[in-house]
């Protein structure tokens, strides 16, 4: 459990690194940090790695809802501005459905 965290930190760390975004920019980033920094908690504290993608999945659902307060400062929401307060991030919406998803994926595999 603690080398697949350890993964997806270094993913979430590239991704940003490549992409630009931070969080806060109304992007995949402001469910992918939140979802990565979950999953590393969970484990360090020994959880499963089922019962710790659960958590960190919980996670990304919550901060892609939060997204919709935000105004979009990178990627293709860009030009909306003001338009898509209101409304989640595409991108950090589907990938909270994509962490759950997985997290069906372990449960079946165990």
């Amino acid at each position: 459990a603690p080398r697949v965290a350890e993964g997806v930190t270094e993913a979430s760390a590239a991704v940003r690194r490549l992409g630009g975004a931070e969080v806060g920019d109304k992007t995949m980033v402001d469910v992918l940090v939140p979802f990565a920094d979950a999953l590393t908690a969970a484990t360090a504290e020994g959880v499963p790695l089922a019962e710790a993608w659960d958590r960190a999945a919980d996670a990304a659902a919550d901060a892609a809802a939060a997204t919709a307060r935000l105004l979009p400062r990178k990627g293709r929401a860009r030009p909306h501005a003001e338009k898509s307060l209101g409304t989640p991030d595409a991108g950090a919406h589907s990938l909270a459905l994509i962490t759950r998803a997985v997290h069906g994926a372990l449960l079946n595999h165990h």
